[in-house]
């Protein structure tokens, strides 16, 4: 029994000189700590980027006060509005309306704006009409009646013909587009009833000038 307790001791120091007091216990790596809270979503953080929301208008006068100071100062909208107006009146397609854009209208516009004809007195013969019948005389108003009524009638022939010359030159020029005759007439018709002045856009073209390709 002795034995083998002087064993057992023996046995114990052994392993304790076999195991060096210096031996470093392994490190595990690095980690990095969570935030302990979500991460915001995309709309919160720009929310708070901008700062806080204003509350809302409590009357109608603050309202109004809100919106005219969103919209700028009268010489920033004058000056947006008077850019917008030049370059409609360039031909801008981003700045004309539906009915005027793409390059079937713009050609249908030089073919128009090119030739002098008789739908440019529409106007200024409606002013005749007018005046003539202010004038109490049956005479005056019989004359002028029977001569508006005569040049109404050159007008719309005109105006036909010209309609179908410029929906058939549309379509040799433009074979891939879909091109209406009625419409594109109608369009050729409306632009040159207008005095060449007021036409919106402006004339490309002068009288006489050939069209470009």
């Amino acid at each position: 029994m002795r034995f083998l307790r002087r064993n057992s001791a023996e046995n114990n120091d052994a392993a304790v000189e076999e195991t060096p007091a210096d031996v470093e216990e392994p490190t595990h790596k690095a980690f990095t700590a969570g935030k302990g809270k979500p991460t915001p979503k995309r709309r919160e953080a720009e929310a708070r980027r901008r700062g806080p929301v204003a509350p809302a208008p409590k009357t109608t006068r603050e309202a109004m006060k809100r919106a005219r100071a969103t919209r700028g100062s009268k010489e920033d909208r004058r000056e947006a509005a008077r850019e917008r107006r030049e370059r409609m009146m360039a031909g801008d397609d981003k700045y004309l309306m539906p009915r005027d854009r793409g390059p079937v209208k713009a050609y249908v516009r030089d073919l128009v704006d090119s030739r002098r004809n008789l739908l440019g007195l529409f106007m200024p013969l409606a002013i005749v009409v007018f005046v003539a019948l202010l004038i109490p005389n049956p005479l005056v108003q019989n004359y002028a009646t029977l001569l508006c009524l005569a040049m109404l009638l050159m007008m719309i022939f005109e105006g036909f013909l010209n309609g179908r010359r410029v929906a058939k030159l549309a379509r040799e020029k433009f074979p891939k587009e879909t091109i209406k005759g009625a419409s594109i007439g109608w369009y050729a018709f409306v632009r040159g009833s207008q005095i060449r002045k007021l036409r919106v856009p402006k004339p490309r073209l002068r009288p006489g000038d050939p069209i470009p390709n």
